[in-house]
């Protein structure tokens, strides 16, 4: 993302997982962390964890993963499942103390990974750049072209085509992302019902000249709101042109052992074989050393991943030996490196954040307790 002036230079902070690995590594710091959200979660102060008080760890750990909440996609359950299979093994009832420690630890050093290669940028808008748009030589340009593209504001009443126009504007210009819900409500929607009477508000068919000028009141408003009470928004890029897919089956030894872990949970017959259908969930656990994403977090990717499981029956449910289903992997990954390089896939993604942000507010406030005070 191109920033645009140095005071929204000095404005940004980049999380690339340093903390969490500090963190971790901090063993009177960590496990003081571990205690407290031990304490937090054992409801029935039994000293175990049951499924049940387990949940809001594993819901923490999904937001942190980027994943929408529990319920709403059949790929994202499918993962929290994941996650709480890694505390339970599976099938244990409860988890003591130094089991938590022990997952929680791999789980969030598995997402300091993940934020070393693709960072989350954390933007503070206060308005400057907004108004410094708003009151730059490219501004009108820029909104012309932008109302000519607005082909449903023909029958749509102004307010509406505001509105739908406000989306057009990126953090780049100094803008929250509009179509975040909690913007909505909070900025986009008051401040233009307020720039508008309520004959403005209903006028269809508005020219482009008074779509232009109260275009205009209504982005200053914006910055000036922002200057008087700034929004964080967690802003973050990544690029899948399967390189990383590449690298991981160029290397026989890195693709064994991440294969070999992947299937030390996965339930075998008495001869040792494997159902095809947990083709999709070794695909899964092997994807952070394949740079890709989760299964779920990322829809074309979704895509790619269901064209490759079809190209190898991977839903017939047959019985393979060990052999023959890391062949079938990689023919999986090898499919998806293909398809990744003919049409890479670019994720650009803009959240407001409500709370101090690492990877997730599950790791506040201790954190900042990794610095020990000086004497």
């Amino acid at each position: 993302m191109d920033m645009k002036s140095n005071n929204h230079q000095q404005q940004q902070q980049v999380l690339d997982g340093s903390d969490i690995v500090e963190l971790v590594e901090n063993e009177k710091v960590f496990d003081k962390f571990v205690e407290q959200k031990f304490q937090q979660l054992d409801q029935d102060e039994d000293g175990k964890l049951s499924v049940t008080e387990l949940q809001p760890a594993v819901a923490d750990i999904g937001a942190a993963l980027g994943l929408p909440a529990q319920g709403t996609s059949p790929d994202s359950d499918h993962i929290y499942s994941e996650v709480l299979n890694e505390f339970t093994h599976g099938s244990q009832e409860k988890v003591s103390k130094t089991e938590f420690k022990e997952v929680l630890s791999d789980i969030l050093l598995g997402m300091a990974a993940g934020l070393k290669r693709d960072p989350i940028v954390i933007l503070r808008m206060d308005g400057e750049d907004l108004s410094e748009f708003v009151h730059g030589p490219g501004y009108e340009i820029e909104l012309v072209s932008v109302f000519s593209e607005l082909s449903s504001c023909e029958d749509a009443s102004l307010r509406d085509c505001i509105v739908k126009a406000l989306q057009s504007l990126s953090v780049d210009h100094g803008m929250p992302p509009s179509n975040d819900p909690w913007v909505m409500s909070n900025i986009v929607e008051p401040i233009v019902d307020s720039c508008l009477d309520e004959e403005d508000k209903r006028e269809k068919s508005a020219s482009q000249e008074k779509f232009l000028e109260a275009f205009k009141r209504v982005v200053e408003r914006v910055a000036q709101r922002l200057n008087e009470q700034p929004v964080i928004v967690a802003h973050s890029e990544n690029n899948f042109d399967g390189s990383g897919v590449r690298r991981l089956l160029s290397n026989k030894f890195e693709f064994d052992k991440a294969l070999n872990v992947a299937l030390e949970t996965i339930p075998k017959d008495r001869h040792g074989k494997v159902s095809k259908e947990y083709l999709r969930a070794v695909l899964d656990t092997v994807a952070p050393s394949a740079t890709l994403p989760p299964i779920g977090a990322v829809s074309q990717m979704d895509n790619m991943i269901m064209e490759a499981l079809k190209m190898v029956n991977g839903d017939d449910g047959n019985m393979v030996n060990e052999e023959e289903f890391k062949k079938t992997m990689a023919e999986i990954l090898g499919s998806i490196m293909l398809q990744l390089e003919g049409n890479p896939i670019s994720v650009s993604s803009n959240s407001v954040v409500h709370e101090p942000l690492t990877s997730a507010t599950f790791l506040q406030p201790t954190l900042n307790e990794t610095e020990e005070p000086s004497t």
